[in-house]
């Protein structure tokens, strides 16, 4: 137990630093018998490494250091930010995990779908790099009847004067007189919707199913999920990096 004692982090603050409560609440939670290090009881002022297992009431932790991907889906009226006095949900009250993860990929209030949440900045960056071409798929519904024209024109590229760009080509799929799926491989700000503006529509519903090799799946609003094991390892490898350690 000595070179455990001469090492790595006390018990405490890997508790306190997973979210889960203060350093001295922490102690009493190993006093009480209710945290367990690698199947064994903790002890107080031990100290643990990366690779140990430390559980709270039987529940794993996730340490700050370990790198998480969670899929969430976030509801409508939800705004991605940690705080805006003039949203009436923001992400951070929404969206809890024991330690501070980021959305890669924002969806504006109005729009629904799967936000990919991680601690890992260069999965996030890798995501992020508008020149990679990654996929995120959605499946809009407009207000007026999407004509076979105006698909095409969506699959060619669109001019967005206001931002003085055109979007890239893309995939899309008739899905019903008002609804089309869409795969695009850019992210500029509302996309979609500036897009369907073009062409003389209007979005009425959003909602992003996709994003590279992650699917919404079967969550519902305000649930989620944790990336792991294969999963994991396609997205890291879509995202041209090796899987987190």
């Amino acid at each position: 137990m000595k070179a455990r004692e001469q090492a790595g982090t006390r018990i405490n603050q890997y508790i306190a630093s997973c979210g889960i409560c203060s350093r001295r609440e922490a102690d009493r939670l190993i006093d009480a018998g209710r945290v367990f290090v690698n199947g064994t009881a903790a002890t107080a002022g031990m100290r643990i490494r990366d690779t140990d297992e430390v559980t709270v009431d039987g529940k794993l932790l996730v340490g700050a250091q370990n790198k998480v991907v969670a899929a969430y889906y976030k509801p409508v009226g939800v705004t991605c930010t940690r705080s805006d006095r003039h949203a009436d949900r923001t992400l951070e009250e929404a969206f809890s995990f024991p330690v501070r993860l980021t959305y890669a990929g924002r969806l504006d209030r109005d729009s629904e779908g799967l936000l990919l949440m991680t601690n890992d900045g260069k999965l996030i960056d890798a995501m992020m790099k508008g020149s990679a071409g990654h996929e995120k798929e959605y499946i809009v519904r407009v207000k007026s009847r999407i004509s076979d024209a105006d698909l095409e024109h969506f699959r060619k590229g669109v001019r967005l004067k206001e931002l003085d760009v055109t979007t890239r080509p893309c995939k899309v799929e008739r899905l019903g007189d008002y609804t089309f799926r869409i795969i695009l491989t850019q992210g500029l700000n509302r996309q979609i919707r500036r897009m369907c503006k073009a062409v003389g529509n209007e979005v009425k519903k959003l909602k992003r199913v996709r994003v590279l090799t992650i699917g919404l799946g079967a969550l519902k609003p305000g649930e989620q999920r944790i990336i792991s094991g294969e999963e994991l390892a396609e997205l890291y490898k879509a995202a041209g990096l090796p899987l987190a350690k």
